[in-house]
């Protein structure tokens, strides 16, 4: 057998995604703050491109050729010309285009002052607690012991190793590392360095003087009665009054669960809504939200350098290009994507109409299948503009992909959603009587009632899923 080369052509199609596909799948699936974090990046990087100010018109991206017959600011208004095709899967570009994030930058205001500049740092737990370690104790080998047992505290609060692995650690006597303990869990936040629910909830109960009452014992001995709400079994095994446990269980209530909560380092996810519906007389108005967004324009002087053809070398006038031919994307992808944004929430509005006037429990079943062949677009990119996107309507603010959801079926008549279940199995809680709540059995009686075919685990896992507690847990006294 010979092995040899050969040429043979081979004709194939490829989809190839030039640089304006992959800029404007990349500011499809952007939050609004991500889109304007993302053009403020542009503008800082992109000369060609500049700010407007809300009187001044904005100029043409169409790169034109030859002298320049009109005013920068008499020229006319940017206009889609290239339209992205919508019948397009970009599923298989996801990993590679995807937009890397958040990008954080800082920007001159000269109109107004910064007051985040004088916002003073929130300090951590293990600060905190690191401060009151050097207060307490001056030498160098209990503050080693000390800044083992803070280093090894989880965001709760919570001691995550036992004192064996403590004194194995530090190599200090077993009585000194038993002292710094005992010492750092008298340390504010009140229950700290405990190495469970009950030590914790001990500490705090002791701080209170309450250490030899009921309300220790119940900690001590009966917090599985505690959790299921088993009062009964406290009052036989305490030999106390129902009346007394009513009371201790209140104050054990009270306590703080976990003692590093106040000093959570998370950082809160504001929302802003990228549309807003409103209802005017009988219909629904649909309303962009570009709030925040700079209005783009490309930059006269550099496009006046390329039109008159100003003497510059190659190597700059193929920078110019490369910038000038950035910037018209840009715009253009801009206006694209609030264009796709609108005739998806249009549709979505066509679609849920009953919801946008009489609420969650009229909730239609929907996929995204429903509203891309409504508007003539693929599923992926219906996906896409859904994602990280809100709509601020008469019933709330809502993500777009909370209006696509499963159906559950009717024992007569068309299918209902699952959110619109969700919401009944919410409100038929939120009316149970306290010291008679509603069991899953129960509830599934009470949709029946209602002509909703539901199994009893489907109204667990849709409890649950609503952060809502078994019968037994919600019972009160």
């Amino acid at each position: 057998m010979s092995l040899k080369l050969n040429q043979q052509l081979k004709l194939t199609q490829q989809l190839i995604m030039t640089p304006q596909l992959q800029m404007a799948i990349r500011l499809l699936q952007l939050s609004h703050l991500e889109l304007e974090d993302a053009i403020r990046q542009e503008l800082e990087e992109n000369p060609a491109l500049e700010e407007t100010q809300e009187d001044v018109p904005a100029q043409s991206t169409d790169e034109e050729e030859g002298p320049v017959t009109e005013e920068p600011q008499k020229t006319k208004e940017i206009t889609i010309e290239e339209r992205i095709r919508d019948d397009i899967d970009w599923s298989n570009y996801i990993e590679e285009y995807n937009a890397p994030g958040q990008t954080y930058f800082e920007t001159e205001r000269k109109e107004s002052v910064n007051f985040d500049s004088f916002v003073a740092q929130k300090g951590s737990l293990k600060d905190h607690l690191l401060w009151q370690l050097l207060m307490m104790f001056s030498s160098k080998e209990d503050r080693k012991v000390g800044s083992l047992i803070i280093g090894n505290l989880n965001k709760d609060g919570y001691l995550e190793l036992t004192v064996e692995e403590l004194i194995q650690t530090s190599g200090a006597a077993p009585e000194r590392v038993g002292y710094i303990l005992s010492q750092m869990q008298t340390f504010d936040p009140v229950g700290v360095c405990a190495r469970d629910l009950k030590e914790c909830l001990l500490i705090q109960v002791a701080r209170l003087g309450l250490d030899n009452t009921i309300v220790a014992d119940i900690i001590r001995d009966h917090l599985n009665h505690l959790q299921n709400k088993n009062y009964k079994a406290i009052c036989r095994t305490l030999k106390a009054g129902m009346a007394d446990v009513i009371s201790a269980v209140k104050v054990i209530q009270r306590l703080e669960p976990k003692p590093g909560r106040q000093f959570n380092e998370e950082e809160p996810r504001y929302i802003v809504p990228d549309i807003y519906v409103y209802k005017m007389d009988n219909d629904f108005v649909i309303m962009l939200n570009d709030d925040g967004l700079p209005k783009l324009r490309i930059n006269s002087y550099y496009k006046s350098a390329m039109i008159r053809r100003e003497p510059i070398n190659d190597k700059e006038k193929e920078y110019l290009k490369d910038r000038l031919r950035s910037a018209t994307w840009l715009i253009r992808s801009i206006h694209q994507r609030q264009k796709t944004i609108y005739r998806v929430m249009k549709s979505i509005l066509d679609f849920q109409r009953e919801f946008f006037e009489k609420g969650a429990l009229h909730l239609k079943p929907m996929i995204l299948r429903d509203v891309a062949q409504d508007i003539g677009m693929h599923e992926s990119t219906v996906s896409r503009v859904t994602t990280n996107k809100y709509a601020y309507t008469p019933q709330g603010l809502f993500e777009l992909k909370y209006f696509f959801n499963s159906s559950i079926s009717r024992f007569q008549g068309e299918a209902i959603a699952s959110a619109s279940v969700q919401e009944k199995i919410r409100q038929i809680i939120g009316s149970e009587i306290p010291g008679r709540p509603c069991s899953d059995s129960k509830i599934v009686e009470m949709l029946k009632a209602s002509n909703i075919n539901i199994a009893r685990r489907t109204v667990a896992k849709y409890r649950e899923m609503k952060n809502i507690l078994s019968s037994s847990k919600r019972k009160r006294v």
